[in-house]
Parts: C-alpha cells; sequence; structure tokens
C-alpha cells in the first residue's frame, strides 16, 4: 500500500516537473528567413516597439520585435504580422515617388480586405508624394495619416483589432503586444533576389579599405591589408596640399584629426609625408600611390575628390588601371576625349536632363558611382543600366544601422553591379547567387 502511495507521488511530480520545462518556459529564439521576413521561435507573448522619428529628429526610425531591432528607411513602412510567430516588412518612399505611395495603398486595400493585423510607421518625412492619396486614405479610416504634414512622426497599428494611430512633429515610441492567434499566410512583400556571379572586381575598398578596424585612413597600410584580403578595386581620395601636390586623404579636417596636426591647412607636400595616421600608418603621395601600383599590376585605382582627368591621368602609372569617378558631365566628357575610364557620380547624373543611357553610350562611360539610399527610387533605372551592362557601385555602406556589407550583398548586389566596402566579407565559397 506505501509502496503504490509513493509510486503515485513519483509520478505526479515528474508530470509536474514536465509541464514545467515544455508549459512554463518561453524562449526568445530568432531566425531570419530572408530581407523582409523574421521569424520568432516559441515566443508565447511577442511585443512590438514602433519607433518613428521625423527629420527634425535626427534618429534612424526602427522597430524591435522582443529585442530584435529592424531599421526602415525614409518614407512608411508596413510590417505584416502572419501566422506561427513569423512578419514581413516594406518601406515605401512616400515622400520620393508617387509610384511607390501608388502600390503602398494597394497594399493597404489588400490587407484590410483581408483583415490582416498590420503597423505602420514614417520615418524622416513621408508625405511629398503621398498628398494624392489623402482622400483614399482617409475613406480606408487613416484619417491622421491623410493630414501628416511634411516631417511628421506617424505610428498606426490594428493589433487590438481596430485602427489606432498617433503622430507628432518630433517622435513617437510606442509598445505593443503582437496576437498569438493570428491566422495568416499571405504574403504581401516578396522578396526579390537578382542573380550575379561573383567576382572581386565587384568590391572597390573604401578609402583604401579598413586597416584594423580603422576606416577612410587612404593608406599604404590599408592598400597593403586589403589587397591581401582579396580587394583588386581601391578608391583613394585624391586632394592638393597647400604647394598644390596630389595626395591621398578624406579632406584635410580629418586628415588633422587623424594626425594630430594642429598646423595651417591645407598643409604643405613636405609638412604632410611627415606625419602618419594614428602615428602608424603611412600617408600616400602620388609617388607613393604610383609605386604600389607598379608593383601590384592586377590592381586598379579608383579616384575620388579629383575632376581634371587628364591632368590626373597623366601622373598616374597606368591609365589602363585607372577609373575615376568624376562630378560634372563636362569632365565626363573630358574624360572621354581623352581615353580615361570615366565613372559618372552620383549628382550629375541623376541630374541630367534627357536620355541618360544614350549619354553613357555616346560617351563610352562604363561605371556609375551611385547612393545606395536611392536604391529603392531608381529601381527601374537600376534595371535599364544593367540590361546595357553599365557597372554601377554603391557608397553610402555602413552609412545607416544593419546596412553593412552583409546585407548589400544578399539584397543589392545583383541589382547593382558592386559597391564601395570598408571591409572584405565576400568569401566566394559563401556565396548564394549564381548565373
Amino acid at each position: 500500500m506505501k509502496r503504490n502511495k509513493l509510486f503515485t507521488i513519483h509520478a505526479t511530480l515528474i508530470l509536474c516537473l514536465v509541464l514545467v520545462v515544455f508549459v512554463g518556459f518561453t524562449t526568445t529564439a530568432f531566425a531570419k528567413t530572408n530581407e523582409n521576413v523574421l521569424l520568432i521561435k516559441n515566443m508565447e507573448t511577442p511585443t512590438v516597439v514602433l519607433n518613428s522619428f521625423s527629420f527634425n529628429a535626427k534618429k534612424k526610425s526602427n522597430f524591435i520585435v522582443n529585442g530584435q531591432k529592424e531599421p526602415i528607411d525614409r518614407g512608411l513602412t508596413i510590417i505584416h504580422f502572419q501566422s506561427n510567430g513569423k512578419f514581413e516588412f516594406r518601406t515605401f518612399d512616400t515622400y520620393g515617388s508617387e509610384e511607390d505611395s501608388q502600390k503602398l495603398i494597394e497594399a493597404l486595400v489588400s490587407m484590410q480586405k483581408n483583415k490582416s493585423v498590420f503597423a505602420i510607421l514614417a520615418h524622416d518625412s513621408a508625405n511629398k508624394s503621398l498628398v494624392g492619396q489623402s482622400e483614399k486614405l482617409a475613406q480606408m479610416g487613416f484619417v491622421k495619416l491623410s493630414t501628416i504634414a511634411s516631417r511628421q512622426a506617424y505610428v498606426m497599428h490594428n493589433l487590438d483589432g481596430v485602427i489606432t494611430e498617433s503622430i507628432d512633429d518630433v517622435s513617437i515610441t510606442q509598445s505593443q503586444m503582437v496576437p498569438s492567434n493570428i491566422l495568416d499566410s499571405q504574403v504581401y512583400f516578396p522578396r526579390i533576389k537578382y542573380e550575379f556571379e561573383p567576382n572581386n572586381n565587384r568590391y572597390i575598398a573604401h578609402a583604401g579599405g579598413e586597416v584594423n578596424g580603422v576606416k577612410s585612413t587612404n593608406t599604404k597600410d590599408a592598400l597593403d591589408q586589403n589587397y591581401a584580403k582579396g580587394f583588386r578595386l581601391f578608391e583613394l581620395d585624391i586632394i592638393e596640399t597647400s604647394d598644390g601636390k596630389l595626395v591621398a586623404a578624406h579632406d584635410w579636417n580629418m586628415w588633422s584629426r587623424f594626425t594630430d596636426y594642429g598646423g595651417t591647412l591645407p598643409p604643405t607636400h613636405a609638412e604632410f609625408l611627415k606625419h602618419k595616421i594614428y602615428g602608424d600608418y603611412t600617408t600616400l603621395d602620388m609617388e607613393g600611390i604610383n609605386k604600389w601600383f607598379k608593383t601590384h599590376p592586377d590592381a586598379t585605382l579608383v579616384t575620388d575628390k579629383v575632376n581634371d582627368p587628364v591632368a590626373f591621368a597623366n601622373s598616374f602609372v597606368d591609365k589602363n588601371r585607372l577609373i575615376m569617378e568624376l562630378f560634372s558631365v563636362m569632365a565626363v566628357e573630358e574624360a572621354t576625349r581623352n581615353g580615361i575610364h570615366a565613372m559618372i557620380s552620383h549628382k550629375p547624373f541623376l541630374g541630367m536632363d534627357g536620355d541618360k543611357l544614350n549619354f553613357l553610350e555616346v560617351n563610352n562611360v562604363k561605371y556609375v558611382a551611385l547612393s545606395r539610399r536611392a536604391i529603392k527610387r531608381e529601381t527601374k533605372l537600376l534595371l535599364q543600366l544593367k540590361e546595357h551592362g553599365i557597372k554601377v557601385y554603391v557608397y553610402h555602406v555602413n552609412f545607416d544601422e544593419g546596412r553593412d556589407e552583409e546585407y548589400v550583398q544578399e539584397n543589392e548586389i545583383g541589382l547593382v553591379y558592386g559597391m564601395y566596402a570598408d571591409k572584405w566579407v565576400f568569401d566566394p565559397v559563401k556565396e548564394k547567387q549564381s548565373k
């Protein structure tokens, strides 16, 4: 009798322990499935924090799901909550693109029709191209969004079953529970993957590349280290000393900070050569640049800052291994007349009137430098450039939170040809796309 009673007690205790382990314990594991879809595993009560910052806040808007942050870009971002702890999101540039504003409306119409659970938040400024949709938004129940002014913060969600909106001139932060009983497998924002063939000429070492964790040094040490890692295209910023000599430095204020130089700026050529970056890294004048590229015959120089193609090309060791980012149409045309490889810069290219592709063809321009912040609003143009064999290299990598080399490699290379990168993260073995 005692033995049976004891056995019953033991069995009950074991059952209780099993229930504690499998019912009472909550995990917080995440698995990212692609650019816009995340998965929260085994979350009993997931929460979302919506942080909307207007232009005036000078901060990056984002949303956070149980500690995992996703930064967002200018415009309005929709976060769609799905079954099994998944969610997807997409940003629409409702400031700069009427097409994006129309696509936002189409997405919201579908989501309301399907009774989807979602949230919206604004970043920077979201209203310029959205004005034409104000009446439609009001009819759909987005009353505050229909009246959003320039540079305002905005948050909306229907996590409680009804549309809840907030608007502010500077910032909004809200924390909400995400319903655990969502039954919605609809995908509104399928990810677009662009195929590309891995090649180390897709990556330009920005300012020579990172050296021991330090960026923008424009030094021989940066060239040496990043050549060894795999880079073969190297950007250097070219500026003039007070006595008219060309040297590699981003700008004189940065150079003076890097060297603790307290004298008059710009320095003389002789003074420039006396100082090392952070006391360790060797600076480069034209003699040093030419010497390095002469001993690395498979390396190509990509210039920044300098806009006199003929003078610079005549001073460089090998014009065939030179690509010059140029900042005016006249400079590009001058380069073409003199057989210099020109890369037209962002502002003159996008600001050009008329047929951009025809200009590139007539002037035999094979390269374009573009801010990666323009990718979403210039997708059609980028596809046209790709079709015509124009190599677009994007800069502003590592300028925005979460938009580093790995992000650009995974999400943007293929639509654009390559990037200006601070560090080498491009192991060919790990490449996932191929033609």
